[in-house]
């Protein structure tokens, strides 16, 4: 037994949380923490997630002259659920190859501000994220969601970039 009561080899797992969207980065990012953190994460809580952005509806209305029924509204969230079920099916595919048990999350709201809080509410160890490699101008008027989740997380925060 250790000083803190604990048998060694019965530490808490860690916690690792890869944020997963549409954009090819994030799986490469995934791909890129499997291959290089492959022995700490067969031993980790791997939690793949995903955020459904709350969508501007403005343009449902504009386009049935401000009539759009809660039908149409209900089938655009839930066309918006089956894609993120179908990238983190996809991403969970990617984890199996590579003989990783991991589990699957998806929420709605601001990707910025959702990843950051899940992370903090579940307690992860590692967020991991990839980065689009938008330019300085860009990143400067519309933000990132990696330089945004390095700055906010209450977490170590890996972004991953694809070099050119």
């Amino acid at each position: 037994m250790e000083g803190g009561g604990r048998n060694i080899g019965e530490e808490k797992k860690k916690k690792v949380m890869v944020a997963i969207d549409e954009n090819e980065c994030s799986f490469y990012a995934l791909k890129w923490a499997l291959e290089n953190l492959y022995e700490s994460l067969q031993y980790s809580e791997v939690v793949l997630f995903t955020v459904q952005p709350i969508s501007d509806y403005g343009y449902i209305y504009a386009s049935s002259f401000g009539v759009a029924s809660p039908q149409l509204m209900a089938s655009v969230q839930q066309n918006q659920k089956k894609v993120a079920n179908a990238l983190l099916k996809k991403a969970k595919d990617f984890c199996t190859q590579y003989e990783i048990v991991a589990e699957t999350m998806t929420q709605m709201g601001d990707p910025k501000d959702t990843i950051c809080e899940v992370a903090e509410k579940l307690h992860v160890d590692l967020l991991v994220l990839g980065s689009n490699n938008k330019g300085a101008l860009h990143r400067a008027f519309l933000g990132s969601v990696s330089n945004y989740c390095v700055h906010s997380a209450k977490c170590p925060v890996l972004v991953v970039r694809k070099m050119p």
